[in-house]
Formats: structure tokens, C-alpha cells, sequence
């Protein structure tokens, strides 16, 4: 189908469909190795910027595949604004239907009707409806072409804490027929793409990771010895900036906090968290896209779904739990493509909040519990709810760690498992408790990471596309390091460091990682198992700590 003379000639068939059915003229930078990638039926994970078109990267190929494109998303309003964007196309070649907790069961029928009889291509889903072993048949039975999972990142981040059944998608997916697997995500550092990697059970998947650095986005960051230092840098940024703009807090608290203090000051603002009630939730949401809410202060709850393209600016009053955090709300600043600011404003205190967020460890009596259940036989986990008196949020953190041990398996019908020559209950809960510390230990350095990026001199761009795994050979120009001269002074370190930003290096206790940045007499390592370490360059050098790996 897509060959001429043994060669591909994906490119004009990919722009045809883009002019014909979407009325795009053009494909962006980014969008079209990893739609030649689909066209191959390839695994592939896709690391592009908010606003960089990571949609079209499905949902031109779905046109060109057999079958409905599965598209599994996190948010309902997420969903919402992507499936109207498709059905105001008026096109029966990509006409979107959902499968969710907002429809009922009439229309959810009428969905699954339309996708069967070809009326319909794309099928959105959450993860949530897809662990539904009737839906999953339903699913199956459709014969998809493609998945395609959005905001990817969300396995990673999410999985681990109040989305259990992200974990399980790779299941999932293998349990509606598995056909090629498109990861899509704004922001996914080397340990976030390998654990999407795993979660997902991606198959040797090209990985496109471009565009990171946002030229038109002006990066800004200021210690903050006081509260009261705080808000006068904050008002100072309001008085000077266009509006709208997003002002991201640590909790729920603080978001109605400082919405109040700031409308008491004659800066009219409205807050957002998961707390509040759905209903309210989705107004605020809409009246901030309609250019109702000039300031929205919210937890990191608010911004996927966000599809507005005028945000001026964008500011943080904590330091977010990681680079990854940064960097995606970020990036919701002048999608436009003019001008846009990012302030953040950060204490000491605020590693407290985020530390506090980590959490405990999980209980060892109750790991060594369920897995003695499941030796008994095969459960499902509303069984095992019921004879553990656990809910299901705690049953899908312990089970995701006993699955990573070998301990726990899904089957058909969704019933766990025991597989053949898995540990003992009692070893397996100690060895999930292993593995809760090491994925504790990525979490921890993740949040230094962050406070490292707040205090350094660098090039603030070069360190977070170091993060990320790329690279840009001159300053930025477009941080508040590079405007007051700072970064250049510290080039000199880097360039005198005794092995090359991003080259592999291996320690004899911490294993292999990568060399991401150096300041001053310090250098940062990624490694593989224990996360981000910061080492002393003369010791590192005179101890011969670090080899090439």
C-alpha cells in the first residue's frame, strides 16, 4: 500500500491526507519520522513541546491505517476539546466518538456502533473504562490499527500514586488484539521514557525526542527569603505583564489562598484543584479558555487540557516536584508563538511540601498478604478488595510492585495470578519494597534536580534540555542567566570537566549513568538505578571514581 519501485513514499500520502482532511498545508518539524514510524506499524514514544501538534501525529496516519485509532487519554476535558476539534472537520474519515464515565450507556452503544460500522475512526478512551473486561472484548473485536496513548508521561507520574490502572495499560492493550503503540508526551526524561518503555511493553520503539527549546519563552527564576518577598516579586510580574496567565501553587490550600489575597489586592483571580467539585472544575476551566479568568491559581491539576494558545506568562510560588512538572506547565506560556514569561519564585521550604507529597513506604504484612491470597488461586482485584478490606487505589499500588517483582500476573478475564517459580510471598513483599525504594530514590533526585536547576548560574535552557537528554551548543540567550552574563562565566567550568556533557560513565557501586551538566567545581550524573547524584570534580578526578562506559 505504501511502497513504489521498493521505496516508501510515505511523505506525499502523509501531506495529502493532512491538506484533504485536516486542511493543514504543511507538517511541522517533529511530526513526520514518527508518522513514517506509524506507517511502518512501529512501536514509537514521542517527546515533542505543548503546541508543537503531537495530535497530528496519529491522527494523520489513522486515516491511511486499517481499522479505528484507539486514543488513550487521561482527562475528560482533554478528550473533549480534541474530539470536537475532529468532528468540526465535518469529515466521516476522521470522526471521533468516547467511551467514558460521562456518557451513558445508550451512547456509549451509539459510540461503539459507529466505530464498528466505519462511521467513526477515532475511539477515546480512559484507562479506567478500558480495564473493563467487557469493553476490552468490545475493543478487541474492532480490530484497531493503531493506539495511540497521550500525555504518556502520566504512566510514570500518575501510575504510582491515584491511577493505578495506568500501570496495567500495557496488559490492556495487549488484551485488545496489540497492534502498534504510539506514546505521545511534552516532557519525558531518560528515566520517564524507560519506564513508559516498560509500562506500555513498547517493541523496540524509535524514539523522537526534538524541539525542546522554546526560543520565544523567557525563563526567569528568584530566591525568595520570605513569603513577603514573594508576593512583591509576584505583584511586580502582574503589574508589568498582558494577561492571561497561570499561577501554579504546591496545594489546594494555597490555591485558595492566594486567589483570595490576590483578588483583595484588586487582581481579580480564580483558583483551581482536584478537590473541588467536578462540575466547577469544568467551568473554571472553560471560562479560563474564554478569556473569562484573566489569573488562574491552581495546583498541577490544572493545564492538560488547556489547548489556549494567548497565555502570556506563567509563573510557580514552590519549586514543582521535578524538571519534568516544570517543563510541561511551562510550556502552556505563548503557544502562540509571541512572547511569553515564566517566573519562578521558590524557597528552601518548599523541598519540605514536596518531600511530604512522596509519601511512606508501603506496608510489608499487607504486600506479603496479597500475594499469599493469590497463591491460594487466581483472584480478581474486586475479590481481593473485598478479602483484604483494602481499596482499590491501595490494591493498584501493591499490586503494580508485586507485578514488578514476578509475583502477580494478569490473565484472562483480568483475574491476578501467581506465575510459575514466583517468589514466596514473604520474599516477594520484601523485594517490592526494593523496588518502592529505588523508584523512591528516582523521585528524590528528581526534586533535587529541581532545586539544582532554581540554584544554578548555567544556561537555564541548556540544563533542562540537558535533563531531557539533548543538547544545544550555545547559550540560550532567552534566560535570566544569559541576559545578566551569568552563564557565560561558568562555560569555562564545563568545558574543563573530565568527561563530556552527556557521555555514559560508569561507578563501581551506583552502575552506569550519564554526565548531564558541571557548575563549578561540581558535576551532575544521571544514573540508572539511583537517580541524580552531584559529585565533587577534584574527587571524582583524584579517587578515579567515574570511567567511561
Amino acid at each position: 500500500m505504501f511502497k513504489k519501485q521498493g521505496l516508501p513514499i510515505y511523505g506525499p500520502r502523509l501531506r495529502k491526507v493532512a491538506r484533504k482532511h485536516f486542511g493543514w498545508q504543511s507538517l511541522r518539524p517533529g511530526q513526520f519520522k514518527p508518522m513514517r514510524a506509524v506507517l511502518r506499524r512501529k512501536d514509537a514514544l514521542v517527546v515533542l513541546p505543548t503546541g508543537a501538534g503531537k495530535s497530528a501525529i496519529y491522527q494523520i496516519p489513522a486515516v491511511l491505517l486499517p481499522g479505528p485509532t484507539v486514543v488513550i487519554s487521561p482527562l475528560l476535558a482533554l478528550q473533549q476539546d480534541q474530539i470536537a476539534a475532529l468532528n468540526d472537520l465535518a469529515d466521516s474519515k476522521v470522526r471521533a466518538v468516547r467511551v467514558s464515565s460521562a456518557e451513558t450507556a445508550a451512547q456509549k452503544r451509539e459510540a461503539m456502533e459507529l466505530l464498528r460500522t466505519g462511521q467513526a475512526e477515532f475511539l477515546f478512551i480512559t484507562p479506567e473504562q478500558l480495564s473493563d473486561p467487557e469493553r476490552i472484548a468490545e475493543v478487541r473485536a474492532l480490530k484497531p490499527g493503531l493506539v495511540a496513548v497521550d500525555e504518556a508521561h502520566c504512566i510514570s507520574t500518575w501510575g504510582h500514586d491515584f491511577r493505578p490502572d495506568y500501570l496495567a495499560l500495557g496488559e490492556m492493550i495487549k488484551q485488545i488484539g496489540r497492534p502498534p503503540i504510539l506514546a505521545l508526551t511534552a516532557t519525558a526524561s531518560p528515566p520517564i521514557r524507560e519506564d513508559i518503555i516498560e509500562r506500555l511493553r513498547l517493541n523496540k520503539p524509535e524514539i523522537h525526542v526534538s524541539g525542546l527549546d522554546r526560543s520565544n519563552l523567557f525563563l526567569e527564576v528568584a530566591y525568595c527569603p520570605d513569603e513577603d518577598y514573594r508576593w512583591r516579586r509576584l505583584t511586580a510580574m502582574l503589574d508589568a505583564e498582558q494577561r492571561p496567565g497561570i499561577i501554579y501553587v504546591a496545594t489546594r490550600r494555597a490555591a485558595e489562598e492566594l486567589a483570595e489575597r490576590l483578588t483583595t489586592a484588586g487582581y481579580g483571580a480564580e483558583f483551581y484543584h482536584g478537590g473541588m467539585a467536578a462540575g466547577i472544575r469544568e467551568q473554571r476551566h472553560q471560562d479560563f479558555s474564554d478569556d473569562k479568568v484573566d489569573i488562574m491559581v491552581a495546583t498541577s491539576a490544572f493545564g492538560m487540557g488547556i489547548d489556549k494558545p494567548n497565555i502570556r506568562w506563567v509563573a510557580h510560588m514552590a519549586l514543582p516536584d521535578s524538571p519534568d512538572s516544570y517543563f510541561q506547565e511551562i510550556g502552556r506560556a505563548g503557544r502562540d508563538g509571541e512572547p511569553g514569561r515564566t517566573v519562578l519564585l521558590w524557597r528552601s521550604e518548599d523541598e519540605a511540601i514536596q518531600r511530604f507529597f512522596a509519601g511512606g513506604s508501603p506496608d510489608a504484612g499487607e504486600l506479603q498478604e496479597i500475594a499469599g491470597i493469590l497463591h491460594k488461586g487466581p483472584q480478581t482485584r474486586t475479590a481481593l478488595q473485598k478479602a483484604t478490606g483494602m481499596g482499590p487505589r491501595k490494591i493498584g499500588q501493591l499490586l503494580s510492585l508485586l507485578e514488578e517483582v514476578g509475583a502477580v500476573q494478569t490473565g484472562t478475564g483480568n483475574k491476578l495470578s501467581v506465575p510459575p517459580r514466583a517468589p514466596l510471598p514473604a520474599v516477594a513483599a520484601k523485594a517490592a519494597i526494593d523496588v518502592y525504594e529505588r523508584q523512591q530514590a528516582i523521585v528524590r533526585s528528581r526534586t533535587d534536580m529541581m532545586r539544582a536547576f532554581a540554584q544554578s548560574r548555567q544556561c537555564r535552557t541548556e540544563t533542562l534540555l540537558a535533563y531531557f537528554g539533548e543538547e544545544i551548543k550555545r547559550q540560550c540567550g532567552h534566560c535570566d542567566n544569559c541576559a545578566d552574563g551569568t552563564a557565560a562565566e561558568v562555560d569555562a567550568a564545563e568545558q574543563a570537566g573530565p568527561f563530556p556533557v552527556h557521555s555514559q560513565v560508569r561507578h563501581n557501586e551506583w552502575g552506569t549513568g550519564m554526565v548531564m551538566n558541571y557548575e563549578e567545581e561540581r558535576m551532575t550524573v544521571l544514573f540508572d538505578t539511583v537517580g541524580y547524584k552531584t559529585l565533587s570534580v577534584p574527587v571524582v578526578v583524584e579517587q578515579k571514581l567515574l570511567t567511561p562506559a
